[in-house]
């Protein structure tokens, strides 16, 4: 459904969004940046899963994701059970209802079309497919902007996911592996475009500078256990990302490093409270940022990051600080390559200090090189974003497409 020329068009945006969440908020924010700049007569408004978060921060409507309050938490009480299988049934009125009342819906971002993380069918990727069934049926249009996406085990995931991706009106990706895997899941992906994650148009702060002596360690850390594919390992992986995470830290500490501990998402609160537990010295601090800036911040005012989740890596890269990842996923080794930082990529899965702590070296070691590299890739990734969003407003605002500056590059 196109909104008529005059018209206000009425954007959806919807999404795991205000749950607690830094990257999924930060693409949240990116989408609404671009709205705000370039279609700011938009009607905006929001289906997530934290609707009280999401109106207070952003001051735009929202309502609630699911019908069942209690969707994310296990069902092990038959009327647990009732509850979620009723709300199922809902949820198919309460978002086709919502999905009727748009003209656009964009998803922003996120790894929606993935399974890196645990993930049951019936969840979000069952949400998806009610989203993206709905906007074909009703003529709304639904983009899924800069999303993520990676090969899925569980065949009802896969199937919601393939289908989801096939109904919706526009496509873009983060990365090359996430087209990769959507044209191996069957998904026509010929007119799909890949470009920068939607976090990277975000302003950073400026760039900082190494220290004489080393200064202070960003380590970003995770609760993580593996993928979905890994339930039956989940636990084995957890202790030795922690033991290996712990280690590292532990070593820089008695190296009179100042350590600086980050989280991207409430639940990695056990794990900066075990690294606590384990390594009690004044050296260890703990961020708690609220949005990604913060991340930005705290980055931009070390001398190296390491760090796991995703967008707590896009944050140090944009930044402009020299950053390890504890890679988990295809998109977090994509990620480094894109930035120039290929190199320094050690599996989450199978953590080894020692392996660690002598690529942590080698990456200080060519700390002016790597900032330099950095600085370039950062221009280039917010030129091509801003390409991205000439291209999205062609895609889904066609009545009130007009040409955009582009603008400066710092």
């Amino acid at each position: 459904m196109t909104p008529a020329k005059g018209t206000p068009a009425r954007v959806g945006v919807f999404g795991l969004l205000g749950s607690g969440n830094l990257g999924n908020d930060g693409s949240l924010e990116a989408v609404l940046g671009y709205l705000r700049d370039r279609h700011p007569e938009a009607a905006v408004d929001a289906l997530c899963g934290g609707p009280e978060a999401v109106t207070a921060r952003y001051g735009i409507p929202a309502t609630r994701l699911h019908w069942y309050r209690g969707e994310y938490r296990t069902a092990s009480r038959a009327g647990a059970v009732a509850g979620k299988g009723l709300g199922k049934l809902v949820d198919v009125f309460r978002t086709a209802g919502w999905v009727r009342r748009h003209d656009v819906v964009i998803v922003p971002g996120m790894g929606v079309l993935e399974a890196t993380l645990p993930l049951r069918p019936w969840g979000f990727p069952y949400a998806l497919f009610l989203l993206c069934a709905a906007g074909r049926l009703s003529g709304a249009k639904v983009a899924l902007v800069g999303v993520g996406a990676a090969p899925i085990g569980n065949r009802a995931t896969r199937t919601l996911v393939r289908w989801s991706a096939r109904l919706a009106a526009y496509r873009s990706y983060r990365d090359a592996p996430s087209r990769d895997a959507m044209r191996a899941m069957g998904v026509d992906t010929t007119r799909d475009e890949v470009h920068p994650d939607l976090a990277f148009s975000l302003p950073a702060p400026p760039a900082g500078a190494p220290s004489d002596p080393p200064g202070p360690v960003v380590v970003g850390v995770m609760a993580f256990h593996g993928s979905d594919d890994d339930r039956a390992r989940a636990e084995e992986i957890h202790r030795r990302y922690l033991d290996g995470t712990t280690r590292f830290v532990r070593t820089l500490v008695e190296e009179g490093r100042p350590v600086r501990l980050i989280t991207g998402d409430d639940v990695d609160a056990t794990v900066v409270s075990a690294i606590l537990d384990a390594v009690d010295s004044p050296l260890v601090t703990v961020a708690e940022p609220a949005s990604l800036a913060d991340v930005m911040k705290e980055t931009a005012a070390a001398d190296s990051v390491v760090a796991t989740r995703y967008h707590n890596l896009i944050c140090a890269l944009k930044a402009g600080t020299p950053t390890l990842a504890l890679s988990y996923a295809a998109k977090s080794d994509a990620l480094m390559a894109q930035m120039g930082l290929g190199a320094y990529c050690h599996p989450a899965r199978e953590v080894d200090a020692d392996r660690l702590l002598r690529q942590f070296r080698e990456l200080e070691e060519r700390s002016a090189e790597l900032r330099l590299t950095l600085a370039e890739r950062n221009q280039d990734a917010v030129r091509q974003l801003d390409d991205q969003f000439d291209k999205l407003t062609a895609a889904l605002f066609p009545a009130t497409d007009r040409t955009h500056a582009p603008r400066e590059t710092p």
